[in-house]
């Protein structure tokens, strides 16, 4: 794990489930976490406020990120002030639209200026950077997460636009780059190849750290043995 300790990249993990959050915050290599209402409904949370201020209290001394759900500016910028109050270390993720496509810019001056942490989300494309760089400003420490896997998704290459998005940021010391919804390990190297402040990785992707730098060879053996294994448990038979 010595190589995964001594990037340059923080590794946020990402997900809702209390137990493996708690899990993962007992890992040196996670720096803080994330979640998002689709995740949250995954895990089957029905009480956003009780399970995030759980949240907060098992784990106080890490960064953490909780998203407003309304679609209304003036219910968003409530919702926004609240999950402000939830916590020292908790930074409030505002969407860059709306559902509508209507730029969320104002709200996030607003929140920015009075010094309330920020996570800006879904961004993908580095004009969107510009604009909540711009917004965000010198206020309180926060993030911009672009959404590279998705990018990837369609069959672009997110490391240019990551590496341009981090030059649009350079002017600003408090504001961090997140390189967001990763889909596979190696996303956490092209993060760190370039300087990307910060990494979100599910448990899935999570538990493959434990690969990095494995022998090929061995791998490869490894996977003979499951293949041959599977096969003698279903019983084939030619």
């Amino acid at each position: 794990m010595s190589r995964v300790l001594n990037l340059r990249t923080k590794i946020f993990a990402d997900g809702a489930d209390l137990a493996g959050m708690l899990e993962m915050a007992q890992k040196p290599y996670i720096a803080g976490f994330t979640t998002n209402p689709t995740l949250m409904r995954k895990a089957g949370i029905a009480d956003y406020r009780a399970f995030a201020r759980q949240v907060v209290r098992a784990i106080p001394e890490k960064p953490i990120s909780f998203e407003v759900f309304s679609d209304e500016f003036a219910q968003m910028e409530r919702q926004a002030r609240e999950i402000a109050t939830w916590g020292r270390d908790v930074y409030v993720k505002i969407p860059v639209t709306n559902t509508q496509g209507e730029s969320t810019r104002p709200l996030i001056e607003r929140l920015a200026a009075e010094g309330i942490k920020l996570n800006v989300t879904a961004l993908m494309t580095v004009s969107q950077v510009r604009e909540v760089s711009a917004a965000l400003k010198d206020g309180a420490l926060s993030y911009i997460s672009v959404f590279a896997g998705r990018i990837a998704d369609t069959g672009r290459d997110p490391v240019p636009l990551m590496a341009e998005a981090l030059n649009v940021m350079k002017p600003y010391p408090t504001q961090r780059l997140i390189w967001a919804s990763p889909r596979e390990l190696l996303n956490v190297f092209h993060a760190d190849s370039i300087g990307c402040h910060v990494i979100t990785v599910t448990n899935d992707i999570l538990k493959k750290l434990t690969l990095v730098d494995k022998d090929l060879p061995a791998y490869s053996l490894d996977t003979v043995k499951m293949f041959h294994d599977d096969a003698k448990a279903a019983g084939f038979a030619l």
